[in-house]
């Protein structure tokens, strides 16, 4: 594998936008990838998610237990999602216009773009209140709207400025992130150890009365999902990244360094797990109010104060970026008059105004969570979808017909019927919907099914099982032209007729481009 020896510095803006990644310039390893993937959830927005088996009521043997079923189980949805990024040099967003069209791809871009939105809000709300929660305790800083704003504003400010340089800087910042925040994580065993009982027993067991009892199962599953929900959450971005893989590089490499990044996650979460059980313990009243932050420096030793301040900062940069570099990238090909710079400046000021006007104007700081779940929900099947087409297709993708959206051009091998296969956004569209019917976060948002199965959440099970049972039937009983596939067909699946459609310039409205039904 040949790598370019003429990387251009980090501090230098990324020239490239939503066109492939030349093969000159793939200079990045599955160990970068690593970085990236780890580094966007080695924070406290995770450390917040790790709390919440715990408030749920578990034991911390029983949250342990969901919490790596939820990891587990999310690495291994997500991790095939990394290799479309190697295999055309372009994000997810693009690649999905193999299999939802050329018009279908904008279901990828309008994922992530409310992705980023909520993922980015909460780490720097998450971020901004463990920094000021923490500068209060630790030198007297006021803790109010305005101190927060200023937090808020630096956090929101220096993201954008990262996301504008592009790849390299952001790769520079997580490769500081990772070491600096899990250290500083690390560091919470000694803060912490003399008060953390392993032996916590949570809200259940003999001596609860029957009706509590009754809430183990949906509350133990209930915390899996949530944990499962933070690396499925990845799955719109992960090519932003790996497109500057080389395309030779060895696919298991690319998603063993995907999965390995959030077993890496269990550090995050295993703070806020150990230091839940003791909020839970030593100061339960914070947790009435779901203020974990508050909590965390409640019960913490004051020399802890700083290294919370650092996580915080370090944490809240490396999440916000991951989150809101894609959208500003998947953003220039949806709007082609804007650079990807242009982009990404317009995304992260509509974003900063959200951040400011949900916190102070509307309190849409615990609605964002049910937000990011829904979000999450939808994002599920359209995985799923691509997984499956990348095994039907046998990896093989026409570069040129991908990027007839972003060059408003018709007709390639991924038209369809008018820019939309039918077949996967009826599966999509089908699977998202009844996911979000069997959602149930209690006190946030039931579903219509939400309460039919004792109010366990199936909403991402059932979502991810829809798609992978009726995708393949879609396929099969539909079958896609012979022009989707490569030169040695379809794998598991039939093909239709050839139907040749040439790429053209965009006809003027109410034209149809010759041959296309």
């Amino acid at each position: 594998m040949t790598i370019n020896s003429d990387v251009p510095a980090a501090t230098e803006v990324e020239k490239h936008g939503i066109e492939p990644i030349p093969a000159q310039d793939r200079s990045a390893r599955p160990l970068d990838l690593f970085r990236l993937v780890f580094g966007g959830a080695n924070t406290f927005a995770t450390v917040v998610l790790g709390s919440f088996p715990i408030l749920f009521g578990l034991s911390f043997k029983d949250a342990l237990l969901a919490t790596l079923l939820g990891v587990i189980a999310g690495g291994l949805i997500l991790a095939p999602m990394a290799v479309f990024g190697p295999t055309n040099g372009m994000n997810n967003a693009v690649s999905s216009s193999g299999h939802l069209g050329v018009h279908g791809r904008v279901v990828g871009s309008f994922l992530s773009l409310l992705t980023a939105f909520a993922f980015f809000s909460i780490s720097v709300w998450s971020s901004g209140d463990a920094l000021i929660g923490g500068a209060n305790r630790l030198m007297g800083v006021p803790q109010n709207p305005v101190t927060l704003s200023i937090a808020y504003g630096v956090f929101a400010l220096l993201i954008l400025t990262v996301c504008i340089y592009g790849f390299r800087f952001m790769l520079l910042v997580n490769k500081i992130a990772v070491v600096a925040a899990s250290l500083l994580f690390v560091l919470g065993i000694f803060a912490f150890a003399g008060a953390f009982d392993p032996a916590y027993a949570g809200a259940f067991g003999p001596a609860a009365d029957a009706a509590t009892n009754a809430m183990f199962w949906p509350s133990f599953i209930g915390s899996a999902l949530i944990v499962m929900s933070n690396p499925v959450s990845f799955g719109a971005f992960l090519g932003d990244w790996s497109r500057y893989i080389p395309a030779e590089t060895p696919k298991v490499r690319v998603m063993a360094a995907t999965f390995l990044a959030q077993i890496a996650t269990l550090v995050p979460f295993g703070f806020g797990l150990v230091t839940a059980t003791i909020i839970a313990t030593e100061a339960p009243s914070f947790f009435e109010g779901s203020d974990y932050v508050g909590g965390l420096l409640a019960v913490a030793p004051s020399w802890y104060f700083l290294p919370v301040c650092l996580i915080a900062l370090i944490g809240g940069m490396s999440t916000g970026t991951t989150a809101l570099y894609g959208t500003g990238l998947d953003f220039s090909s949806v709007f082609p008059r804007f650079s990807r710079v242009q982009a990404t400046i317009f995304i992260g000021s509509i974003a900063i105004v959200f951040i400011f006007v949900g916190k102070f104007a509307f309190n849409v700081v615990q609605s964002i969570s049910t937000f990011a779940v829904l979000i999450i929900t939808c994002t599920a099947p359209w995985m799923i979808i691509m997984m499956i087409g990348y095994i039907v297709r046998r990896g093989w993708y026409d570069a040129d017909s991908l990027q007839v959206f972003n060059r408003r051009q018709t007709g390639g091998r991924y038209w369809f019927n008018h820019g939309w296969n039918w077949r996967a956004m009826a599966v999509w569209i089908f699977a998202a919907v009844m996911g979000i019917f069997f959602v149930n976060i209690p006190g946030q948002f039931t579903g219509p099914l939400g309460d039919l199965a004792a109010g366990v959440d199936l909403s991402i099970p059932v979502s991810i099982g829809l798609a992978a049972v009726l995708y393949p039937l879609a396929l099969w009983f539909f079958p896609e032209p012979a022009e989707a596939f490569g030169p040695e067909g379809p794998r598991f699946v039939r093909a239709a007729e050839r139907r040749n459609m040439p790429i053209t310039a965009k006809e003027p409205a109410g034209q149809v481009p010759a041959g296309i039904n």
